[in-house]
């Protein structure tokens, strides 16, 4: 079982973090780590800060307070372009992909910063930007059969069903190939079948290609599944942390996330 591993490493170590808008505090002095090479969750009620976490790792937000390290490097803030740079790939709790570009398109987005010939090439196919194009699609073409969807390859990703879709957000992620694997809410709005074909995905991504993985996810279920440890935020407070069967005896963590015991 997952939860049985043992990690040395810290890939990532988030320190005291507070985020407000105006007078909302979106998260409140909280720190936590994640090792190089495990499955870490963050579980908590709607509005409890969890999607707010991630946009902090990533850049997208700048806290008021706190610092992240970061391969140590320790930081007040992250930049989008430097997350990018540095490893970290992300999905969105919404869906965000090009809807109107095929599945293979939508994936090569994810090669962008690995690009390296000029505009020029690249806009008349040239030489060098022929070769490198190649060989991203190459790496592209990889992820597809990795993630088994090679039947939808040339499909345009509007016309495909919701759990491809995220699918296909999966692959356009991998295909950057993260060090550090920011997931929000994966699974949401899927049947039964297309969580357990996610969660064997993202247990592949961690074992085979040694990424380590933050998911946000609401199915206690598949947090006690695949995670490694769970820290849980209410009201952008963490309120626990530790091994999921730990966690999820703690008095605070029933009443917050899984109801009032009585």
């Amino acid at each position: 079982m997952a939860s049985a591993r043992q990690f040395d490493e810290v890939l990532l170590d988030v320190e005291n973090v507070s985020l407000a808008f105006g007078g909302v505090r979106a998260l409140e002095n909280v720190s936590f780590d994640v090792c190089k090479g495990e499955i870490r969750a963050i579980i908590g009620p709607n509005g409890a800060g969890k999607s707010s976490m991630l946009n902090v790792v990533n850049g997208f937000y700048h806290p008021q307070d706190g610092v992240i390290t970061y391969k140590g490097k320790t930081r007040k803030q992250m930049h989008t372009h430097e997350a990018a740079a540095q490893g970290i790939a992300r999905t969105f709790q919404n869906i965000a992909l090009f809807k109107g570009m095929s599945t293979l398109d939508n994936i090569m987005t994810g090669r962008n910063l690995k690009m390296r010939t000029n505009f020029l090439l690249q806009a008349f196919y040239l030489g060098p930007a022929r070769r490198e194009e190649m060989e991203h699609r190459r790496a592209a073409e990889r992820v597809i059969d990795f993630l088994e969807i090679q039947a939808i390859r040339k499909t345009p990703v509007g016309q495909l069903p919701y759990g491809l879709q995220k699918r296909v957000e999966l692959g356009r992620a991998l295909a950057a190939e993260p060090e550090l694997l920011l997931l929000d809410e994966p699974m949401a709005g899927m049947n039964t079948e297309e969580k357990e074909d996610m969660c064997r995905f993202v247990l592949d991504v961690n074992e085979q290609f040694g990424t380590t993985i933050v998911l946000i996810e609401h199915d206690m279920g598949v947090v006690m599944d695949i995670s490694d440890r769970v820290v849980v935020l209410d009201y952008g407070r963490k309120i626990a942390d530790g091994m999921p069967d730990e966690v999820r005896t703690k008095p605070e963590v029933i009443d917050a996330y899984l109801g009032v015991a009585h």
